[in-house]
């Protein structure tokens, strides 16, 4: 083998160890871009599951205070009919209440 064949092989070489070297960086650069946007996939992700999830909770207490004060309103209007039903009750006894209290004076 002669000096330039040498030559030639070293450069060849060379140039393989540099094709390999952009391949290997091309290659690294894909990886970093796919993790990256992996990466950014999974935070909307999480997002979006603590929004629906944050929802929920809200539509939950929502109806459960719903429910609460529709019991209170129940409730309410539970003694309104008692106490229209006494007030009718005793407004024959009030009446002569006040007659009885005017006539005597």
């Amino acid at each position: 083998m002669g000096m330039s064949e040498v030559l030639r092989s070293i450069k060849t070489a060379e140039q393989d160890a540099e094709k390999r070297l952009a391949e290997a960086q091309e290659e690294a650069s894909k990886i970093v871009s796919d993790a990256r946007r992996k990466s950014s996939e999974m935070v909307q992700n999480a997002a979006d599951e603590t929004v629906a999830m944050t929802q929920k909770i809200l539509d939950e207490a929502r109806s459960k205070a719903q429910g609460e004060a529709d019991q209170v309103k129940a409730a309410g209007a539970g003694e309104v009919t008692n106490i229209e039903t006494n007030s009718a009750s005793n407004q024959d006894a009030a009446v002569k209440m006040v007659v009885d209290a005017l006539s005597s004076e």
